[in-house]
């Protein structure tokens, strides 16, 4: 039976007329799926229904995803307009994501760039590495670094990506011997024992949509196993241009 979220489970980051940015937690869907479980879309848009009194309809723009096991940093947009200007930056390349995540083993060199072509079984909705040519299949690639190795189990990995394809991070690190910790679908679940995917969405910058101003959020993923392995406030240097561990006025931190 799947967990019943509520915005008690949702910490809000920034609020304003044309931007929503939140943490989504993990293991809620971004949007609606076949699963018919409350997804985060949903959620929000009741939210602010009910924070303003908004009679009909709520509009609030999905400008991006995390897959339903991945939780971290996401923005929405509040009108059609930010809508718009949020998705040209992505296509652009003008908004930027990094993840950290934890994986089994360690990839061989410390820095490195993984390209690959991905493509999904329509059937099982897994994703898989395919040639060139193949039929559908499209390029895709992230530039990562290991920070830290626990023994000889498991590393953590800074990862940012250059495509935005789906279960990407989860499927290149598989194909390289490296699986994402607690992944069932791509072989990363052998030391999990029931613990979330080690994926945490924690880093999200973009140009306001109509200050045009560069907003950076940052948020670390819980203190859980595999993360609590990781002394990951130590860091904080490679995550923030700033001296006192703040990006913009948005504080890092742990959320549960």
């Amino acid at each position: 039976m799947s967990r019943t979220f509520t915005m008690d489970d949702v910490h809000i980051l920034h609020e304003d007329n044309s931007v929503l940015v939140v943490v989504k937690p993990q293991n809620i869907p971004s949007q609606a799926d076949s699963s018919g479980d409350l997804d985060l879309l949903s959620l929000l848009k009741q939210y602010i229904k009910d924070k303003y009194a908004k009679p009909g309809n709520v509009y609030l723009g999905l400008v991006h995803r995390l897959d339903r096991p991945t939780g971290g940093v996401m923005v929405f947009a509040k009108n059609s307009k930010a809508a718009e200007r949020l998705s040209k930056q992505i296509v652009d390349g003008d908004m930027t994501k990094q993840y950290l995540t934890t994986v089994l083993g360690c990839p061989k060199e410390k820095k490195g760039t993984l390209v690959n072509y991905l493509k999904k079984n329509a059937l099982t909705n897994n994703v898989y590495v395919a040639t060139v040519g193949d039929h559908n299949a499209k390029r895709a690639e992230l530039s990562y670094e290991v920070l830290e190795k626990c023994q000889d189990t498991m590393s953590l990995v800074k990862v940012q990506l250059g495509t935005g394809r789906s279960h990407q991070i989860r499927v290149q690190f598989s194909a390289i011997g490296c699986p994402v910790f607690g992944d069932v679908r791509y072989g990363g679940d052998a030391l999990a024992k029931g613990a979330n995917l080690a994926l945490w969405a924690y880093r999200l910058e973009f140009n306001h949509p109509v200050s045009r101003e560069r907003m950076v959020f940052v948020a670390y993923p819980p203190e859980t196993e595999p993360w609590k392995r990781f002394d990951i406030s130590k860091y904080v240097e490679n995550f923030s241009d700033s001296e006192d561990g703040e990006e913009d006025g948005v504080p890092l931190g742990y959320f549960d």
